[in-house]
């Protein structure tokens, strides 16, 4: 994990909880929909800092791979 991805995805989920509050967002549908939006604005703002710093926001280093399932008695 970059020192970069965790403010980021605050970002995503401060943004998309205010915008649903502000949208007064009820169900599923309307809470997709401010989700969409707040994503958006994490997005935006994560391609403007790779543009400007020239570093990646999300690594490969922390990719774990799938653990085998045991079966349970």
């Amino acid at each position: 994990m970059t020192e970069a991805e965790l403010p980021f995805t605050s970002l995503a989920e401060l943004s998309t909880r205010q915008i649903a509050e502000k949208d007064t967002a009820i169900g599923f549908r309307n809470n997709a929909i401010s989700a969409k939006k707040g994503g958006g604005v994490a997005s935006r703002a994560k391609k403007d800092f790779e543009k400007l710093t020239g570093n990646k926001v999300v690594s490969k280093n922390n990719f774990l791979a799938p653990r085998k399932r045991t079966k349970l008695i």
